[in-house]
Formats: structure tokens, sequence, C-alpha cells
């Protein structure tokens, strides 16, 4: 029997707005690492991996390192978190229902200001976790997984294409064990995925009814990433756009503010059960 749980939610403002708790029922959903570096950074800074959930944008790869957002103080105005960047403001709204956690987002911007976001959810889950997505669905490569792949990497190229769940041949919809490797990817045009890990089960759903890129960023990240101390870090990431990089990003590949100056976008989650209570 599939019970629905209530979801509940922590941030911290001070530290980029990041979200430190994503609990359902007993189970918290968010890994986290110990790093004291992270209540020290600065705008510009490199970024520091202290887990949880990071608002990327406008770029997650790339200048700045996991966007502008993650490393500025926000505040808060009524029901809505804003953080205020050198070249747009973004506002944040967590409405919570018995049975989904909804976060409205609005970014206002001059028209035609292109950006990508992504909720940069890092969780914790065991090695026998799996990542549920349509099937078929195109999923990009990026350069890190060039040696895993069944075909050489071509000359230049930002990223290869394939068909999810295994891109290439490279099985993707496992989340572990850990076996020394690290892989980014993006489902492309993908509004919807879900978590499953043992009798739980998380979704996130992505909506806006701009005309912009839908995608899911994927970091499987099995004790592969950084090379001189590797850890396990599995990132599951609803976005606007389809690269990771802003900088790379070609005609169709990042979200643009229309003519009024804000896109407004919705995230959805929710969770489930086949524990028996």
């Amino acid at each position: 029997m599939v019970t629905h749980l209530p979801i509940a939610i922590s941030t911290d403002l001070t530290q980029g707005g990041r979200w430190t708790s994503l609990r359902a029922g007993e189970r918290e959903w968010l890994w986290h690492r110990t790093d004291p570096a992270r209540v020290t950074v600065r705008p510009g800074g490199a970024f520091v991996d202290a887990g949880g959930l990071e608002e990327c944008v406008p770029t997650v790869r790339g200048t700045p390192d996991h966007g502008d957002a993650w490393s500025r103080p926000w505040r808060r105005y009524g029901d809505t978190d804003i953080v205020q960047c050198p070249d747009f403001e973004m506002r944040r709204r967590i409405d919570s229902g018995p049975t989904a956690l909804r976060i409205r987002y609005e970014l206002h911007a001059e028209p035609g200001y292109r950006f990508l976001w992504a909720a940069h959810a890092l969780l914790d889950v065991s090695e026998g976790a799996h990542l549920e997505a349509p099937g078929a669905t195109s999923t990009r490569l990026f350069p890190e997984a060039a040696e895993l792949l069944e075909r050489s990497w071509p000359e230049g190229a930002h990223h290869v294409t394939g068909p999810w769940p295994a891109p290439h041949g490279l099985r993707l919809d496992s989340l572990g064990p850990d076996d020394g490797t690290a892989v980014g990817a993006i489902l492309t045009d993908c509004a919807s995925v879900t978590v499953t890990d043992g009798p739980d089960s998380l979704s996130l759903s992505l909506r806006t009814d701009a005309d912009v890129p839908v995608s899911l960023a994927l970091w499987r990240n099995l004790r592969g990433f950084p090379a001189s101390a590797p850890y396990r870090s599995i990132g599951v990431e609803p976005m606007l756009g389809a690269v990771f990089d802003l900088a790379e990003a070609g005609p169709g590949d990042a979200a643009t503010v229309p003519p009024g100056g804000t896109l407004r976008w919705d995230l959805e989650i929710t969770a489930s059960t086949t524990r028996t209570t």
C-alpha cells in the first residue's frame, strides 16, 4: 500500500537561501557534507559543496561557479524569499500542502536576459536507489563521461546525446553503488522524475507557462570527484535550460526573460512510502 507523506522544508536565508532539510515522514532526503568554508563564502568565490539544495542561477557550471545566488544572503518579505544579484532579482515562495510541497519562483530582469536555473538537490540515497524518467528521453552527456562511453568523444563537443536510461551504452538510472566514477547528464524536455530508494519515493515536477527549456540535471558522483579526496554525492536537479554552463548555451538551451521582464515557474515535490506504520 502506498502512503503519501507530508513534506517539511527548512532553509537558511543567510547562506544563499540554501535548503538545509527536506523531510518526508521520518526520512531526511537531503545529503549534507560538513565544510566550514561554506559559512564564510562571498559572492564570486569558488563553490563550497555542503550538500542540501542550492539555488543555482544564472548558471550551474562556469562563471560564477554554481551561479550568483548561492553565495549571497537572501531576505524575506512577507511569505517571499528574495535574492538580489547584479543582473536580476529572484523570488521564491514555499507553499506546503498536506501531500505536496510547491515552490513558486519569479525572476525579474531586463527582457531578453538569458539564464539557467537548477534546484541543485543533493540526495541522501542508498546504493540501491534508482532514478525513474520517461523512456527514450533525450539525454546529454558531458565530457567527464568520455572515458566511460562505448564511443570516442567527438573533438570540440560540449556534449553528446543519447536516449535514457543508457545514452551511448552508459546506464544512468542506477544511483549506486560507488564505483569511482562521476558523470553529469541532462535529461532534456523532461519535466518530472521520481527517485525510488527501497520503499520510499520522491517525485519532482517542474512547470512553467513560458516557452523555455525544462530539463532534469543528474550529477552522479560515485566517489569519483574530486580527484584529491573523492566522496559520494547524488544530484537530482530540476532545471530551466539544457546545458550546465550558460557560456555554452546554444539557441534554445537557456531560459529567456519575456518582454514583461518577469519569468515564472513552479517546482512541485511529493513523497510516498510503502513502509507499514
